[in-house]
């Protein structure tokens, strides 16, 4: 089976996740797409992080409806910080019926160069690129699929935890079940 591998933070998941997960599925060959839930990104601070564990649970709450989306805490049980090129590894020894792409904004993968191992990552592996505003990414690698017309939502994960800072509703930015587990919960309050 043919499955997308996004990778992120989701601090929190949110509904412009969801929206390019479903944009993949519908105009590429993958038949499903898991969220990898990374607990530590090499190149993000993570003093703002909520519980990874919290967040694998926002992220399976946000996709339990839905058969073609799974929720992974697969580098939960890897050394730390987490790289892609070694989850990918992991992954196609455990899974090696399987076929794996990466799902990467054309943002991040400007910044692929300070990846490890990037050459080896784009050489072995098929990268599915969805573009976003101002970042351009030209084919030049054959393992390279580069989106066109995917829908982009201006949600900020940064902006959603403010507003739950603050109180305010972050419904129609988060999935319904996940905004109810933050509020009940009380997370990015403190």
């Amino acid at each position: 089976m043919k499955i997308g591998l996004y990778f992120g933070s989701f601090n929190p998941i949110h509904i412009g996740h969801l929206i390019i997960a479903s944009h993949i599925l519908n105009f590429t060959e993958l038949k499903k797409v898991w969220f990898i839930v990374s607990p530590q990104n090499p190149l993000k601070s993570s003093n703002t992080l909520l519980n990874e564990y919290h967040r694998l649970h926002l992220v399976r709450l946000a996709v339990e409806d839905n058969t073609a989306l799974a929720a992974s805490d697969v580098e939960f049980k890897l050394p730390r910080p987490s790289f892609t090129i070694d989850t990918l590894t992991y992954l196609k020894e455990k899974y090696p019926e399987h076929e794996f792409a990466v799902i990467m904004g054309s943002d991040s993968f400007q910044n692929i160069q300070k990846w490890k191992n990037p050459d080896q990552l784009i050489e072995n592996n098929n990268i599915i690129i969805y573009n976003r505003p101002g970042f351009t990414v030209q084919k030049q690698h054959p393992n390279l699929v580069i989106l066109q017309d995917t829908p982009m939502l201006e949600i900020s994960a940064t902006t959603i935890r403010s507003l739950a800072k603050k109180g305010k509703s972050i419904r129609y930015l988060v999935p319904d079940k996940a905004a109810e587990e933050i509020e009940v919960c009380g997370y990015y309050r403190k």
